[in-house]
C-alpha cells in the first residue's frame, strides 16, 4: 500500500538533484576539519534542495522542516513528520544510521515499517555518502518543537503490519548502479531522476494498492485533481518534442518557450528544489528524461504516431531546432523558415537532401548552414527531409529515401 497524493508530493517532479558520492580527501597537506565538515553541511543542503525536502515537511505557516502538512491519499491521511534536530519532537535523537535506515530501507529508529508516503523505494538508491551529508545539514536546521501524530489511515493500513505485504510486494532495497554502456550525464540524470527526484512518484498511474505501475512508468499520474504531466520520450504526450535544453530551462524558470509554463503544485517543486540546482544537473536529468522510452496509457483512442515521423522529429530537435527554432519558424535574416518554404515544400525533396546533407554558405545575410554529411547517416538525412516537409502546414509527400541520399553523396559537388 502507498498511499501517494498529497497535496504537495505532486510538487516533487522531478527532479531532484542529489551530487553523487564522494568524501573529502586531503592531498599533500592535512584536512582541516572544520572545513570539511562546512563541505559535508553544504552539500547536504543541495541534496535537500534536489529532494525537495522542505515542501513536504513544512505545514503552511509552520517553521522549516517541522512537519504538520497533511497528506491525503485514498487510505486515508497522514501527517508528514517533524525532521528538524529538536530531541523530542524531531529527529535529534537519531543516528547517521538511523537516517540511513530509514531513507535506505525504509525503517524506522524503532525498527517499524515506514509508509511509503515518504519514498522511501526512490531514496534506497541514494548512496550512503549523500544520505550522511543530507543528515548532516538537517542537524543545522532550526530545531522546531512541534510534536506530530503521522499515521491516520483508515484500519487495516494504520496498523504497520500491513507494510510487510507491501514491501515484499513491491520494494526493492538496492544503491543506484550506473550503467557503463550510457554516458557519464545519462548516469548522473538517472541517479537524479530515480533517487532523490522521485519523479515518478507523481508522474507514474499506480494500482488498487498505491504502487507505481511499473509498466507505465513517468507516463502521468493525476494527482489531487492535478496531472503530473508524461514525462517519457513520447512525440505525443510526453517529452519526445522538447531538446534537453528546453527541460533543463523549464527546470531552472518554470517556462519552455511556445510549449508551456508551470502549472499547480509544479510552480512549487520549481521555487524550492529544481530552480537551485546546477545547469550541468539540470541538463543530466533532461537527458535522462529524453531516453524514457514512449508507452503512454494516454494514447487509448489515438493514432499512434509514425515511427518514421517520430525519428525525424527527434533528428530534427537534436540538429536543426537550435537554428530554424520550434515550429519551423526561423529567426528573421538570420535562419531562414522551413514552414511554408518553396524549397522545403517542392515535389522533388532533391534540394532540401543537398541542403542538409552538404549545407549553404553564408548568403544575403543568413548565416551559414552547416553540412551534415560527417555526422547523420543516409537514412537520418532522409528522415529529416521527411520530417520538415509534412510537418508546420507543410504538405508536401515524404518521399525523400536513403537510396537517395547514397546517391547524392557518390555523386562530385
Amino acid at each position: 500500500m502507498n498511499p501517494d497524493s498529497g497535496r504537495r508530493r505532486a510538487a516533487r517532479l522531478a527532479v531532484s538533484l542529489a551530487v553523487l558520492s564522494g568524501a573529502l580527501v586531503a592531498v599533500g597537506m592535512a584536512v582541516d576539519v572544520a572545513s570539511a565538515q562546512q563541505t559535508t553541511i553544504e552539500r547536504g543542503e543541495y541534496l535537500a534542495r534536489a529532494g525537495d525536502c522542505v515542501s513536504c515537511h513544512t505545514a503552511g505557516g509552520g517553521e522549516p522542516f517541522a512537519g504538520g502538512l497533511r497528506i491525503d491519499t485514498p487510505f486515508g491521511y497522514m501527517l508528514a513528520p517533524n525532521i528538524t534536530p529538536d530531541p523530542e519532537t524531531g529527529i535529534g535523537n537519531w543516528s547517521g544510521a538511523h537516517f540511513y535506515r530509514a531513507l535506505h530501507d525504509g525503517v524506522n529508529k524503532h525498527g517499524q515499517d515506514m509508509y511509503p508516503t515518504m519514498p522511501y523505494d526512490f531514496y534506497t538508491k541514494v548512496t550512503r555518502a549523500d544520505i550522511d551529508a543530507l543528515y548532516a545539514y538537517l542537524r543545522t536546521v532550526k530545531p522546531a518543537r512541534n510534536a506530530v501524530d503521522v499515521n491516520h489511515l483508515d484500519f487495516p493500513f494504520s496498523q504497520r503490519w500491513t507494510m510487510g505485504a507491501w514491501r515484499e510486494l513491491y520494494f526493492t532495497e538496492g544503491t543506484y548502479r550506473p550503467d557503463p554502456s550510457k554516458s557519464t550525464a545519462w548516469n548522473r540524470g538517472g541517479y537524479l531522476v530515480e533517487g532523490l527526484g522521485h519523479c515518478s512518484d507523481c508522474h507514474s498511474p499506480r494500482n488498487l494498492l498505491g504502487a507505481i505501475e511499473k509498466r507505465k512508468d513517468f507516463s502521468g499520474a493525476v494527482i489531487d485533481g492535478w496531472f503530473a504531466l508524461d514525462l517519457t520520450s513520447d512525440i505525443v504526450t510526453g517529452l519526445g518534442s522538447w531538446s534537453d535544453g528546453e527541460i533543463a530551462t523549464y527546470l531552472k524558470t518554470g517556462v519552455a518557450k511556445d510549449k508551456t509554463t508551470t502549472l499547480g503544485p509544479m510552480a512549487e517543486v520549481i521555487r524550492n528544489s529544481t530552480s537551485h540546482l546546477t545547469d550541468a544537473d539540470r541538463l543530466a536529468m533532461a537527458e535522462y528524461l529524453k531516453a524514457l522510452p514512449p508507452d503512454s496509457r494516454l494514447r487509448t483512442g489515438r493514432v499512434a504516431p509514425d515511427p518514421t515521423k517520430q525519428r525525424g522529429a527527434q533528428l530534427y530537435i537534436d540538429n536543426c531546432s537550435g537554428c530554424h527554432q520550434a515550429l519551423g519558424r526561423g529567426i528573421p535574416g538570420v535562419f531562414p523558415p522551413l514552414a511554408g518554404n518553396p524549397v522545403v515544400r517542392a515535389a522533388d525533396p532533391n534540394d532540401i537532401l543537398k541542403v542538409v546533407d552538404r549545407g549553404i554558405s553564408p548568403r544575403a545575410g543568413f548565416v551559414a548552414m552547416p553540412a551534415f554529411n560527417t555526422q547523420l547517416t543516409d537514412q537520418q538525412v532522409a528522415d529529416i527531409a521527411n520530417y520538415v516537409r509534412t510537418s508546420w502546414g507543410n504538405q508536401a509527400p515524404p518521399n525523400a529515401t536513403s537510396a537517395m541520399v547514397a546517391k547524392l553523396r557518390a555523386t562530385p559537388r
